[in-house]
């Protein structure tokens, strides 16, 4: 008789486990979104002068560009100004839930990840800005939780990816001046303040 390894299905590539961080990564920081009290929209974050609007709006800004680079191969200068201003109307909660919606099943469609994108910093294969998005997620979801007094402890997982996703580019990060200089974590910080550290966050 033939021994089982008491798992079904064919075995989780690469692809799979990335897009597999992506929808958790996507649903973290939707629980964060659907949890802001309507008085809570103009608070402030930890993301400079950020408001807990500016913020969503940020991250509701960088899904919408996900189907145009990813499935339609646009440009930077081809997509334009599409998606510059106000892009949470009067109902930011919603949407939101369209954008993520559609940057989840972009990533999603079968050969996406090995497509070649067209970031504003040159031609980028498709799985880095993938790693790249769930990071961000990840660490507005941070930023988000401590605006609105919600859960801050992040899932291990998407930490762990974090923190080998980011430290190769970190310094760059800073130099762009969209994040704070990195803070040295105290000793035995675990790996999300290291995380967070890496990126000029004080926990």
């Amino acid at each position: 008789m033939a021994e089982t390894t008491g798992t079904t299905g064919p075995p989780q590539t690469p692809g799979d486990q990335l897009l597999a961080r992506h929808a958790a990564a996507l649903d973290l920081f939707a629980d964060r979104v659907h949890a802001i009290g309507a008085d809570q929209w103009d608070a402030p974050t930890p993301c400079g002068d950020w408001s807990v609007r500016d913020l969503v709006g940020h991250l509701t800004t960088e899904q919408l560009w996900v189907p145009s680079l990813v499935r339609d191969g646009a440009t930077i200068e081809s997509v334009g100004d599409a998606f510059d201003g106000d892009v949470l109307g009067p109902d930011p909660v919603a949407s939101w839930d369209t954008a993520a919606a559609a940057s989840r099943e972009a990533f999603r469609e079968p050969g996406a990840l090995d497509r070649t994108v067209h970031l504003s910093f040159g031609e980028t294969a498709a799985d880095f800005y993938c790693g790249q998005m769930i990071s961000d997620l990840v660490v507005h979801a941070w930023d988000l939780s401590r605006a609105i007094g919600a859960e801050e402890k992040l899932p291990d997982d998407l930490v762990a990816f974090s923190v080998r996703e980011i430290t190769p580019y970190a310094a760059d990060l800073a130099k762009s001046g969209l994040f704070a200089p990195a803070v040295e974590p105290p000793q035995g910080a675990d790996e999300q303040t290291k995380l967070l550290n890496l990126l000029g966050r004080r926990v």
